[in-house]
């Protein structure tokens, strides 16, 4: 039986252009014969259009709710911060990916911290400043040099600066809240850089991806530019031991659950360097591996990690796809609360 789905993609943040080259990528590779797709363009100015036709609020929504299941390829906020999981939710679809819950707590950085720290995972020492808060010197003494400066709030590196002069503060904050007046300035930790896909089956089993290494030839760090314009080398799976591996994997599962989260996840890890300065406020074993970030909703663009860690697994791009709707499908049906129809 072909399966009616929306593919929703575009949104009001700063990461609409991805979202459409992650949405080009996800209809080129869904199987004709499987699916019959409705195209929901969110534009930068919030209109809609379905299929090419610009539509109003409510067509849209009677749009998406006429489908089995939605994949909302969306990036950042207003798309992947619960916000359109909650419009899902209360249209009672079925859509692939985090739901409310997890997709806000993923989203802001310093909330995702204090959750998967309160599990025990090793994440870096950082403060969170408001509208208008500063860095107090003590902070600065304690966090050291050199800092990143983050907007709590978006990702694709968007608003990111690496800080390694004090002086450099004032502009880096500026920057970061053009993004977001909620900011993150968090302690600069050296080491490799590594990504594990978490995948969840439609049976429920939770896997984690082989690892990927990433390494940037010109930039300073993983920036906008080197993730989508081809500034960096992903190794896949990245050189490492056996037991640091499966340390990375069992990490990523842990906090694919402390988060709540279901469908899929992406968690950016530092290795850290052995002979590096470890002022990350962690008193543990210092071999364990520092979550820097995750993301719900990883990209899906040609050149995104996620895919290419399942890939490199031996899952074509095309049942990835397969895998994360009918989980979203055997999710919503187990959750109904009677047979359809009613």
């Amino acid at each position: 039986m072909t399966v009616r789905l929306a593919v929703l993609f575009g949104g009001r943040s700063g990461e609409h252009d991805v979202s459409r080259r992650s949405a080009e990528s996800i209809l080129a590779h869904l199987d004709p014969a499987a699916y019959q797709v409705t195209e929901v363009l969110i534009e930068r100015d919030g209109q809609w259009r379905v299929n090419g036709d610009r539509a109003t609020f409510a067509q849209a929504l009677r749009a998406i709710g006429d489908q089995d299941v939605v994949f909302p390829a969306l990036h950042g906020p207003y798309g992947e911060d619960g916000t359109v999981q909650s419009m899902l939710e209360w249209l009672g679809v079925a859509f692939v990916g985090n739901g409310v819950f997890a997709s806000a707590a993923g989203m802001d950085k310093p909330v995702t911290k204090k959750l998967l720290a309160a599990d025990g995972l090793r994440v870096a020492d950082g403060v969170t400043l408001r509208p208008d808060e500063d860095l107090s010197s003590r902070d600065q003494e304690r966090l050291g040099l050199p800092v990143f400066v983050k907007p709590a709030r978006a990702g694709s590196s968007l608003g990111i600066s690496k800080v390694e002069q004090w002086a450099q503060l004032p502009a880096a904050l500026r920057l970061a809240r053009e993004s977001d007046a909620k900011v993150l300035v968090e302690h600069a930790v050296r080491g490799r850089e590594i990504d594990v896909g978490v995948l969840q089956h439609p049976d429920g089993r939770v896997e984690a991806g082989p690892p990927l290494e990433i390494r940037v030839a010109n930039a300073a760090f993983f920036d906008y530019d080197a993730k989508y314009d081809g500034g960096a080398v992903f190794h896949i799976p990245a050189q490492l031991d056996p037991g640091t591996t499966r340390l990375l994997q069992d990490r990523a599962v842990q906090a694919f659950h402390a988060l709540g989260c279901r469908g899929l996840l992406r968690v950016d890890f530092f290795l850290p360097d052995p002979d590096a300065d470890h002022g990350t406020g962690w008193t543990g074993d210092h071999r364990e591996p520092v979550i820097n970030e995750v993301n719900t909703f990883p990209g899906f663009t040609a050149a995104s990690q996620y895919p290419q860690i399942w890939q490199r697994a031996g899952v074509s791009y095309s049942a990835l796809l397969d895998i994360l709707i009918q989980g979203a499908l055997h999710r919503h049906d187990a959750a109904s609360p009677c047979p359809s129809p009613c």
